[in-house]
């Protein structure tokens, strides 16, 4: 047995671009992309992507290169996540929420090569390219048009998408990893706790993510999958390969809402989706809302959802699967795997089951939640806190231009330490309790803002909810919950009702000592609330017991 090593046979680099092959195969004449009139095939989808690749090579774009997409969830979006690494390239995703100060950093932090625009989005890319430094290179642009696009603005451009397709090779030789640890993306963080760091991913990593998740989500062959998950959010969490590898249907908004979400459900025979928890409050809460007439599988992370919005979710027959993952994870690496004995629980306990987020995927290697200092494990008594960490192969290779910061999160005892504070039950499923930032010491006792925000949720009139500290001269620090009201509320509660209401369900120390409601809270990019705003507005508040509007 010393004699036999890997060969050219059996050690391919792994990679999801293969998925589009063999979906051309098996899937050619059955629909891969259905945008407002237009319907794509499998055949027609990868024939465009290995145009579009070829033309992307014709440019002067060469292994490695960094090629950047400003575009929401459009069909050149999803091809993108194939034609750009199938030039040899490295695809980063820009936030289209950005600002063009940030759009500019990004791209000169990424040395990007060629930008694809939407042609809704071209002033703030054109106004980010004149915030670049002169001494720079400025990238390539290419105008994604759409059917009402002028004429006008298409002259502009030397470049459109659709003229890189029509002119590419459709037998284009694309260009395969050399080492399954090639880069193949970039993505940048949202920034919620820091400056945004470029995290790059490699081809074997996309794999097991890919593979892992439709997995972890027993997602069968050609589901309709409805993208209301950003793709420039962690690449849409892998989906748009693993909707390749299982012939699905993608079915793309530009934009949405509850009331489109709903009709695109009904038109189009919608299996699966996935979405942040400001997506299921936002299905919840919609007056339109009547039961589904088919279930609707719906995958929620981004933030640990509260138990009462979970409920009122399933409650309107879609099926609800929570995980947890980073963008330096690549997707979902901590699910809430089922047990079905949990569905003899009553209604409001299975909710709260659901909201944890649970054990890992198969595809994990480890998970464990440890004392920070230390390093060793908590107990596993759902109560003591300690900080998550992770490894597997879908873990980064690191921060682009940045191996301080890759070193302080991926530490020499072989663990990727993710910021985010948890305890362990003691049947071994994770809960995420906060970011290390947003735990509130109050009086000596830690509180997590995420227990008193899951209360506020299940209160009849909350929209939505955010807890942050507050600075306290005798406390130290005090919970100040910030609330939004559902609209059309016939009579408004009152902060003092609001502390009344969580006072019956939490903890003295924990219950809110200020309320203040917002007509909206602000949010980040990718829909998660902003803590660190709220912090700075509760530290210019009153004292504790004045009215807020």
């Amino acid at each position: 047995m010393d004699k036999l090593s890997p060969s050219p046979a059996n050690s391919s680099p792994l990679t999801p671009l293969g998925f589009l092959e063999r979906s051309a195969t098996v899937y050619g004449d059955c629909p891969s992309i259905i945008y407002d009139d237009t319907t794509y095939s499998w055949s027609d989808t990868h024939r465009r992507c290995l145009q579009l690749a070829s033309s992307i090579r014709s440019l002067g774009v060469r292994r490695g290169h960094v090629v950047s997409v400003v575009a929401p969830n459009i069909p050149a979006m999803y091809e993108l996540h194939f034609a750009v690494p199938m030039a040899g390239a490295v695809l980063n995703n820009v936030n289209t929420r950005l600002d063009s100060r940030t759009i500019s950093v990004l791209l000169r932090h990424s040395e990007s090569k060629l930008l694809f625009v939407d042609h809704q989005s071209t002033s703030l890319v054109q106004e980010a390219i004149s915030l670049l430094p002169t001494n720079s290179q400025p990238p390539l642009l290419v105008l994604i048009a759409d059917h009402d696009t002028p004429p006008s603005l298409a002259l502009r451009f030397s470049f459109t998408y659709e003229g890189l397709v029509e002119r590419g090779d459709p037998g284009f030789n694309w260009v395969r990893p050399e080492t399954e640890w090639d880069p193949m993306v970039l993505n940048y963080t949202s920034g919620t706790t820091s400056s945004p760091k470029g995290v790059i991913h490699s081809h074997r990593g996309m794999f097991i993510i890919t593979v892992d998740s439709l997995l972890e989500w027993s997602v069968p062959k050609q589901p309709v999958y409805l993208w209301t998950l950003p793709m420039f959010h962690a690449n849409g969490w892998s989906y748009p390969w693993g909707m390749a590898a299982v012939g699905g249907v993608n079915v793309c908004l530009r934009k949405f809402d509850a009331d489109t979400i709903y009709a695109a459900v009904r038109r189009h025979g919608v299996t699966h989706m996935c979405g942040a928890p400001v997506v299921l409050n936002m299905l919840s809460n919609s007056g339109g809302g009547n039961p589904l007439l088919d279930p609707v599988h719906i995958l929620t992370a981004g933030a640990p959802p509260p138990a009462p919005v979970l409920f009122r979710t399933e409650s309107l027959g879609f099926v609800v699967s929570h995980g947890y993952g980073l963008t330096e994870t690549g997707g979902l690496v901590v699910t809430c795997a089922w047990k079905p004995k949990w569905n003899r629980l009553p209604a409001t306990e299975r909710a709260r089951m659901k909201a944890r987020q649970g054990v890992r995927t198969v595809g994990l290697t480890e998970m464990d939640v440890v004392d920070p200092d230390s390093g060793a494990s908590v107990k596993r008594d759902g109560l003591t806190l300690g900080e998550i960490v992770l490894r597997g192969g879908s873990v980064m290779l690191g921060y682009l231009k940045d191996p301080e910061g890759t070193a302080q999160c991926m530490r020499d005892n072989g663990w990727f330490y993710t910021g985010d504070v948890g305890v362990m039950h003691p049947d071994g499923y994770m809960e995420i309790k906060d970011r290390s930032k947003d735990v509130i010491i109050s009086g000596g006792e830690n509180l997590s803002s995420v227990e008193v925000e899951s209360v506020l949720y299940s209160h009849p009139a909350t929209n939505e909810a955010a807890v942050v500290a507050r600075p306290d001269e005798f406390w130290g620090e005090t919970p100040c919950a910030f609330v939004s009201l559902k609209a059309g509320m016939e009579r408004k509660p009152t902060e003092k009702e609001m502390m009344e209401f969580c006072r019956a369900k939490l903890p003295h120390y924990m219950v809110p000592k200020t309320v203040v409601f917002k007509e909206e809270l602000p949010k980040t990019s990718t829909g998660k609330i902003q803590k660190f705003v709220l912090r700075e507005m509760a530290k210019t508040l009153g004292s504790p017991g004045t009215s807020r509007m």
